[in-house]
């Protein structure tokens, strides 16, 4: 572990970001990918006798100078509200690019497979104007998962919440996909170190996949069938030179546990038996873009042979 205190090249060092430098930061994220183009043509191409496809709200920031973003969700073949349902989410921080293609990926790929035995809900990407920006915040420089309460900070976050209550289902699995990448550390540390005008502690990115499971319901069994699934893709990342992961202690190879809804995490916000975020290192040497994809998948269908081996109504 190592403490950062490098100058960022927004703010005054010390000094929290007041409403101005907040807006000098907006006036330097521009669009890099289109939302529209890589997600939302995926998810009108999908057949409707298959899929249920549904808007569930809209980031209103047109006014912000870019555009208003729909959101959306996917039903996997035919609900029954008296079924147990898997939630799948990607997307809650919109630069962790394969938690977003691989929630598509699995829907268009293996989701079938599983339609019948559980009702399957995907919310593939939760922060569309992060995926498009590239970033770990939305416009407003809030981290959407650290916002999972009610009337929180963040429409990311309140939106996607009200449309997992509204829909009234029994959800007794969430995944959760995202990514580490060593931008956390060279960039978004840094620019909370200085939005806050706090120290920040940055941690060695780990080199291999990971699992964050929640100290409140952990289901060790549960992690291991993920990693397990994963490692037939990819690696699995090892504790660092301090023995921990992201700065928490390893509980098994690849896994560690947070308090979820305390935190506010997206991970948390619902009442699941099974919980998992995943974590995949798109910069390590080893892998392609194409391998975090698949892991992310691999990580959802494990998590999903696990559990459709348990008791489901």
């Amino acid at each position: 572990m190592t403490t950062q205190y490098e100058e960022y090249s927004i703010g005054i060092p010390g000094q929290a970001w007041d409403t101005a430098q907040k807006r000098e930061w907006l006036a330097t994220q521009t669009v890099k990918r289109s939302y529209f183009d890589d997600v939302e043509q995926r998810l009108a191409a999908l057949d409707n006798t298959q899929y249920e496809v549904q808007q569930y709200g809209v980031l209103a920031y047109a006014e912000l100078g870019f555009c208003d973003y729909p959101l959306y969700y996917v039903k996997v073949g035919t609900f029954d509200k008296d079924r147990d349902t898997i939630l799948v989410s990607g997307g809650v921080h919109g630069y962790e690019t394969s938690g977003i293609h691989g929630a598509l990926d699995f829907i268009e790929k293996h989701a079938q497979k599983y339609s019948g035995k559980a009702n399957i809900l995907v919310l593939p990407c939760i922060s569309p104007w992060g995926y498009e920006t590239i970033n770990r915040w939305n416009p407003y420089t809030i981290d959407p998962n650290r916002s999972f309460y009610n009337e929180g900070p963040t429409d990311e976050a309140n939106l996607a919440m009200q449309c997992a209550n509204e829909l009234g289902l029994n959800i007794i699995m969430h995944i959760d996909l995202h990514e580490t990448t060593d931008t956390d550390n060279s960039e978004f540390r840094p620019a909370m170190t200085a939005r806050d005008a706090t120290k920040q502690d940055l941690w060695e990115i780990p080199d291999g996949f990971y699992t964050v499971g929640d100290s409140a319901r952990p289901q060790n069994d549960f992690q291991t069938a993920i990693i397990n699934t994963v490692k037939q893709v990819t690696h699995i990342a090892e504790a660092d030179s301090s023995g921990k992961i992201i700065g928490s202690n390893t509980l098994q190879l690849g896994v560690i546990n947070y308090d979820k809804k305390p935190l506010f995490l997206c991970g948390g916000f619902t009442d699941a038996i099974y919980v998992s975020t995943t974590e995949v290192y798109p910069d390590s040497p080893n892998t392609t873009p194409e391998i975090c994809i698949k892991a992310q998948v691999a990580a959802i269908t494990g998590a999903l042979e696990y559990v459709l081996t348990r008791a489901l109504r």
